[in-house]
């Protein structure tokens, strides 16, 4: 058995940022852990721009990206173990991974970082009725044949889902010449960013139709045919809206889930409503010593907040390898009217202050965000627009957390001016094949 001081499982954004910050804080045996053959994550098959606003300050490419960060490390000593999957975690922080150039091996750890990212939902997870048929890709594994092996996955395009992966590859696949012909959305809003829809839909034309879903799979060896139908609102099929479109490709960006198979063997408590781990404002969770960052804690629209979160995780785990921890009371936050979770899910009484993470349920147009303690209101915030596709965030400052009497903390959302948006599914006409 080989013993460090830190050990990040994932050697993504997530990751190296909480390597980097952790060595910023005097913390010189750092090993990270990353079961692809290079560090990066999935920011190397993201080869659009639009990353690093907020960061760095200007528009950088998925893999420029990660570079920065990659080029930090190489002025450190941390170490990038790379095609190594970590089998197991056990609750004294003991790793068991695999590689070729180690073989079989047991890592103490002082401290770890939980950096594994998140999946996509599969075509299975949904239960797409159907042929099985070749030409059904997630967006993401779309995207990683076409930007790093080299193959194009097909010349007609139905996606369903309007996830930001999703968005993105209809815009890529349009470049490299592919018709799509839809974007279909099983809720009466997208789920992904704005902007994407603006770039990646509108700017090409590409028609997004909100409450549909694909009803059937038609296809003998390859996909020649999906059938969409308009949903009611309870998301089921409304017989009569069938249509019927001709195709040769099906990508499903219908959702992300954090892979949190190490956090379960751990006994590390999951939050049902983030399928990640349930942490402190440090983002410790309920084992000591080990913390969770990144889309492996929850899912996140822009890499720029990963990192920003990361760093706090960093930062946190450095303490707990100086015997620094926190101390006090506990105090919950929950979710209340239209909010779908919170992250963090705990805060120590006494912390200096807290940033607060959540995602909305419906679209709101000039509402306020709440955060109560029991009756007493502790804050307000107004905003013009939320969507259940764009993630939140709140500061408290000390000086108002100081004030909560109660062990609980709720967020919620008051409707102010316009309060919730309806959106109606978008009409396709009375054609039955396109």
């Amino acid at each position: 058995m080989t013993e460090h001081e830190l050990v990040v499982i994932g050697g993504g954004p997530a990751g190296l940022a909480a390597a980097l910050a952790a060595w910023e804080q005097g913390v010189r045996d750092i090993l990270i852990l990353e079961r692809d053959n290079q560090a990066g994550g999935i920011l190397n098959q993201c080869i659009h721009n639009g990353f690093g606003l907020h960061r760095f300050r200007e528009e950088l490419t998925g893999p420029e990206y990660a570079g920065r960060f990659i080029d930090l490390l190489r002025n450190t000593d941390i170490q990038i173990r790379t095609d190594t999957m970590v089998l197991d975690l056990t609750r004294d922080r003991v790793l068991h991974t695999v590689s070729p150039q180690h073989g079989c091996e047991a890592i103490q750890a002082g401290a770890v970082v939980l950096a594994m990212g998140c999946r996509e939902r599969t075509r299975g997870a949904i239960s797409i009725p159907g042929a099985r048929c070749s030409g059904i890709f997630t967006a993401g594994a779309a995207q990683r044949f076409l930007n790093m092996e080299g193959y194009m996955v097909g010349k007609r395009v139905v996606i369903l889902g309007s996830g930001d992966i999703g968005l993105i590859m209809a815009r890529r696949m349009t470049l490299e010449g592919a018709k799509v012909l839809a974007c279909v959305e099983l809720m009466p809003y997208s789920g992904g960013l704005t902007r994407n829809i603006v770039q990646c839909l509108n700017d090409f034309d590409i028609p997004l139709y909100l409450s549909h879903t694909v009803t059937d799979i038609r296809g003998k060896d390859r996909l020649e045919q999906v059938v969409v139908s308009r949903v009611d609102e309870n998301r089921r099929p409304i017989p009569g809206t069938e249509m019927v479109f001709d195709c040769d490709t099906l990508m499903l960006s219908v959702g992300l889930l954090p892979e949190n198979e190490l956090s379960r063997q751990a006994g590390i408590e999951i939050d049902p409503r983030t399928n990640g781990p349930v942490v402190w404002e440090n983002r410790e969770t309920d084992l000591p010593g080990v913390f969770a960052c990144g889309n492996v804690l929850h899912v996140h629209d822009l890499v720029d907040y990963v990192s920003a979160e990361s760093e706090q995780a960093g930062i946190a785990a450095a303490a707990y390898l100086h015997g620094n921890r926190p101390e006090g009371g506990e105090i919950r936050l929950v979710n209340g009217n239209g909010v779908s979770y919170t992250v963090p899910q705990r805060l120590h009484r006494g912390a200096e202050s807290l940033e607060l993470f959540f995602r909305v349920r419906n679209v709101y147009r000039d509402a306020a965000i709440r955060v109560l303690d029991g009756e007493a209101q502790v804050a307000r915030f107004r905003r013009e627009h939320m969507a259940p596709g764009e993630m939140e965030s709140i500061k408290l400052p000390k000086v108002l957390l100081d004030r909560v009497k109660g062990d609980t903390l709720t967020v919620e959302i008051e409707p102010v001016g316009g309060g919730v948006l309806r959106s109606e599914a978008s009409p396709l006409g009375d054609a039955p094949n396109v």
